[in-house]
């Protein structure tokens, strides 16, 4: 079917909002997992009837238009393979999320509005804003470190800095699920969890 198509609300009881679709590449792995790949109910509808995915699981929860109804898609796999970026972005969110939400000098755990990042060699020396010279760090060992290298305050991260992989930033991803999780959603999460740990 081509073209825009009106549904209306069949079945009440799940709000369309709280119906999103979880959306994987053709390998059936997620696009990304931070942020986790998923459309609204209306995105994931339009894809269906584009054919450019495949339905891998339904909602009980029903939508129609004048001349028919669809069950929405809770995961959908895409058709055509999407490759994944080889490096991952320099964000703050990537970089909480490789330290994990430990301070890297006290490596106690902290909310977001709570931690800063520290140049390993301060900026005054020299020290340059990447991956590897970047770490995570509460306001208070931030603020006792100040400007000084780590071996004249003896302040050493944890952690050596270094540039993730996409495939390490998935594996931490796993860790912080977003607050909505369809049940038809966990095999395709987690499914190759075990095979990992081997």
């Amino acid at each position: 079917m081509h073209g825009p198509v009106d549904f209306t609300d069949l079945a009440p009881d799940l709000p369309l909002d709280q119906c999103p679709a979880l959306i994987l590449n053709a390998d059936f792995r997620p696009l990304s997992y931070f942020p986790l790949s998923t459309w609204s109910w209306q995105d994931a509808v339009k894809a269906v009837f584009r054919d450019s995915v495949t339905i891998v699981s339904e909602y009980e929860r029903v939508v129609r238009s004048p001349t028919q109804e669809i069950r929405l898609p809770s995961v959908l796999a895409l058709k055509e393979y999407v490759p994944v970026a080889r490096r991952p972005a320099f964000t703050r969110f990537n970089v909480f999320l490789r330290d994990n939400w430990h301070c890297q000098y006290c490596m106690n755990i902290f909310k977001t509005h709570e931690l800063t990042f520290d140049h390993v060699i301060p900026r005054s020396r020299g020290g340059r804003t990447t991956w590897e010279n970047i770490v995570t760090a509460c306001r208070a060992c931030n603020v006792r470190k100040g400007s000084k290298m780590p071996h004249e305050c003896h302040m050493y991260p944890r952690l050596e800095p270094q540039e993730p992989t996409p495939y390490q930033l998935h594996e931490y991803g796993r860790k912080f699920p977003p607050n909505f999780l369809h049940k038809s959603w966990g095999d395709f999460l987690y499914w190759d969890s075990e095979l990992d740990e081997g």
